[in-house]
Protein backbone atom coordinates (compact mmCIF):
# COMPACT_ATOMS: atom_id res chain seq x y z
CA UNK A 1 0.00 0.00 0.00
CA UNK A 2 1.41 3.39 -0.96
CA UNK A 3 1.49 5.99 1.79
CA UNK A 4 2.68 9.59 1.98
CA UNK A 5 4.55 11.03 4.97
CA UNK A 6 5.87 14.44 5.89
CA UNK A 7 9.44 14.93 7.03
CA UNK A 8 10.01 18.32 8.59
CA UNK A 9 7.72 21.18 7.59
CA UNK A 10 7.71 20.99 3.80
CA UNK A 11 9.16 17.66 2.57
CA UNK A 12 6.82 14.83 1.57
CA UNK A 13 7.82 11.29 0.61
CA UNK A 14 5.63 8.60 -0.94
CA UNK A 15 6.44 4.90 -0.73
CA UNK A 16 5.39 1.43 0.37
CA UNK A 17 4.21 1.09 3.97
CA UNK A 18 6.66 -0.93 6.10
CA UNK A 19 5.35 -0.48 9.66
CA UNK A 20 3.35 1.71 12.04
CA UNK A 21 5.21 3.02 15.08
CA UNK A 22 3.85 3.56 18.59
CA UNK A 23 4.56 7.32 18.48
CA UNK A 24 2.10 7.89 15.60
CA UNK A 25 4.70 7.86 12.86
CA UNK A 26 4.91 5.31 10.05
CA UNK A 27 7.89 3.87 8.21
CA UNK A 28 7.89 3.63 4.40
CA UNK A 29 10.32 2.19 1.86
CA UNK A 30 11.39 3.87 -1.38
CA UNK A 31 13.75 1.59 -3.28
CA UNK A 32 16.50 0.59 -0.85
CA UNK A 33 15.89 3.45 1.62
CA UNK A 34 13.41 3.68 4.48
CA UNK A 35 11.92 6.91 5.80
CA UNK A 36 10.04 7.68 9.01
CA UNK A 37 7.50 10.45 9.46
CA UNK A 38 3.93 11.43 10.19
CA UNK A 39 1.30 10.21 7.71
CA UNK A 40 -0.48 12.76 5.54
CA UNK A 41 -4.19 12.73 6.30
CA UNK A 42 -6.49 11.69 3.49
CA UNK A 43 -9.45 13.81 2.45
CA UNK A 44 -12.43 12.52 0.54
CA UNK A 45 -13.73 14.75 -2.24
CA UNK A 46 -17.41 15.66 -2.10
Amino acid sequence: MLRTITIGSCVSVQGVLVSKLSNGKIRIRVGEKTYEGFPVSTKIAA
